[in-house]
């Protein structure tokens, strides 16, 4: 039985993605996270099926132990935005730093052991981006320059990796983080949670077909809209919070997911594509059945965007 690890396991992609590795039967699953109330209340209900670990990327001691014992790793442990951006310290350390300290394991100790990154598709600055187009280091953001460093480190100091640039993902509201700094006005390439984690997944069997490359991981055709319709689907399903409010009024508008170009190319290989916006919208009308005034509250902003 293969062994993988997950890292970052408590994020919207990373529980998807232990769901999807128990549901193949054929992996025997370590997560790490930190610990705190939320990690804690997410990964308990799978305790007796996995192997839950706290503990810190950039604890040497630990990430030897786990390296040296699995055939797989799923890095999902990132300081998304806004926070990934408004700390650039904290996104360096998780994000480089916690890379760096597993590549000196596996160099060391477990040179066959294959890791599955999870990148950005915003380190693209334009409407539209193909995984060849150049990447303008000079107009990244904290969250994007870290995620930009770490692929150039995996590329330079591995020899069995893959790397999928991920567009915005859209999960439980709910539950959680949700990047809202988006212009409302910009073309996006989305996808979900599961599909996502599906991806990861999927990408286990493949490894011969996708090794030492990069993939634009995006919906597709089905994942194609503008940011300002999924705000409004969002409210008119959900309804209006707090951190929406905070994050509009405040935050700078300098996330992109832009559309992918060449989005079908890893669909092609490991055929993880099965979701749609319309899908999503539908398990996000569920999850807000009993939120009525945050309805009402959202309906004239819903009103003010669809005139725009």
């Amino acid at each position: 039985m293969k062994k993988v690890l997950v890292t970052g396991a408590s994020g919207s992609v990373g529980v998807e993605v232990i769901k999807y590795l128990l549901s193949e039967g054929k992996y025997e699953v370590t997560v790490l996270d930190l610990k705190n109330r939320k990690t804690y209340n997410r990964l308990r209900k799978y305790k007796k099926r996995i192997n839950i670990l706290y503990g810190d990327v950039n604890d040497s001691v630990l990430m030897e132990a786990l390296v040296k014992d699995h055939d797989y790793i799923i890095h999902l442990a990132s300081v998304i935005p806004p926070m990934g951006d408004l700390s650039s310290n904290l996104s360096r350390i998780t994000e480089y730093n916690g890379t760096e300290n597993i590549i000196k394991a596996i160099n060391y100790y477990n040179k066959d052991c294959y890791m599955l990154y999870a990148s950005t598709t915003s380190l693209y600055n334009t409407f539209e981006a193909k995984i060849k187009d150049n990447i303008d280091k000079n107009n990244l953001t904290n969250f994007s320059l870290n995620k930009y460093n770490t692929e150039i480190l995996i590329k330079k100091k591995l020899k069995n990796y893959a790397i999928f640039r991920v567009p915005l993902v859209l999960s439980n509201i709910k539950e959680d983080s949700f990047i809202y700094n988006i212009k409302g006005s910009s073309k996006v390439e989305v996808s979900t949670s599961k599909e996502v984690a599906y991806a990861l997944v999927k990408a286990i069997d493949y490894k011969d077909k996708i090794n030492r490359k990069f993939f634009n991981v995006g919906m597709g055709i089905n994942g194609r809209t503008t940011y300002n319709e999924i705000l409004v689907n969002i409210l008119k399903n959900y309804g209006i919070s707090f951190k929406y409010v905070l994050s509009r009024i405040f935050l700078e508008k300098n996330y992109t997911s832009p559309i992918l170009l060449d989005s079908d190319n890893l669909d092609e290989i490991i055929h993880y594509r099965f979701d749609t916006l319309n899908n999503y919208y539908k398990r996000l009308k569920n999850k807000g059945k009993k939120r009525y005034i945050q309805k009402l509250l959202a309906k004239p902003i819903i009103y003010f965007k669809s005139k725009n």
